[in-house]
């Protein structure tokens, strides 16, 4: 188990499955690349519809990943999966907000893409009363 501390002071445990010498009590660390992506994603992409004016609630990343399958067991494939809940959204600012993270924004996905990953995006939107 290994307890992350970042430069921002926050901390995060890390551990790994007991049949891989850990105890199962933290993210996994390829998980926590994941979790960046999504959260630097999510962040531009709620930053850029509430800077457009739009009313949103809420936006969720789902992502799915492939690894390959040899040492190193690196990421092939992610998908990046928003939900964008709110009021009267219009989906013309959602596919822009979303195009703009996968494309300018979001370092962590830009990042991965550089490294050769394949790196896909979609949306739903959720109209809340």
């Amino acid at each position: 188990m290994f307890l992350g501390e970042s430069g921002s002071g926050h901390s995060v445990v890390m551990d790994g499955p007991e049949d891989h010498g850990g105890r199962n009590m933290g993210v996994r660390p390829m998980e926590m690349l994941l979790l960046g992506m999504g959260g630097c994603a999510s962040f531009d992409v709620m930053s850029m519809l509430q800077k457009s004016r739009q009313q949103v609630q809420d936006c969720r990343c789902e992502l799915e990943a492939e690894r390959v399958d040899a040492v190193p067991a690196v990421f092939e494939k992610i998908h990046l999966r928003f939900v964008v809940s709110g009021k009267k959204l219009k989906e013309a600012h959602v596919k822009r907000a979303v195009e703009l993270s996968a494309e300018k924004y979001c370092s962590a996905s830009i990042m991965m893409e550089k490294a050769g990953v394949a790196i896909t995006h979609s949306y739903d939107i959720v109209e809340v009363e």
